[in-house]
């Protein structure tokens, strides 16, 4: 609540990073837990005017349940590719991005050394193509790097075994 009373003329962003405990609809702080929708809910352009027609982007590592997926196999990929258009008259809730680390009800899996993919993934994007990609895009590629590039190794727990994640991102 407090960044939300800033002033932010001066920025061209929000950007907020939660990395933490969840399960469907919560997630877990220190001494409490939350809804994430009461993160947003103090910069929308009614309550943060200074952040209106500001992207504010929120990337949030925690599991959403304890649902398991086991993936399958593919043989054939399609592509979409869709126009926006830009308005003069804008939502309150307009210009959010949220990029949760896994659908809603799923797991969010992790390494014990390297971190939580979602995590690895977004950083290894940034670094190589923050510069050169625009932010859905960057996340698109991110999905796809988690999607593809990461599997449960966990043989000893056979329910836990070669689970597989996939990033959600929610764009308003």
């Amino acid at each position: 609540q407090q960044i939300s009373e800033m002033d932010h003329t001066d920025s061209d962003c929000l950007l907020i990073a939660v990395l933490s405990h969840g399960e469907m609809g919560l997630l877990y702080a220190k001494d409490t837990h939350y809804k994430p929708d009461n993160l947003f809910y103090h910069f929308t352009a009614d309550r943060c005017p200074t952040l209106a027609g500001k992207p504010k982007i929120f990337f949030i590592q925690a599991c959403q349940g304890d649902k398991l997926d086991g993936g399958i196999t593919l043989s054939n990929r399609t592509e979409t590719d869709g126009l926006s258009s830009a308005s003069y008259r804008i939502p309150t809730h307009a210009d959010f991005l949220v990029a949760y680390s896994t659908v809603p009800g799923y797991y969010s899996w992790r390494n014990t050394t390297r971190g939580s993919w979602f995590m690895q993934a977004l950083c290894e994007e940034l670094r190589y193509s923050g510069a050169d990609r625009d932010i859905l895009t960057l996340l698109t590629f991110v999905a796809q790097r988690v999607a593809l590039d990461f599997e449960s190794n966990t043989p000893d727990m056979p329910t836990m075994h070669q689970q597989k994640q996939v990033p959600c991102i929610n764009s308003m």
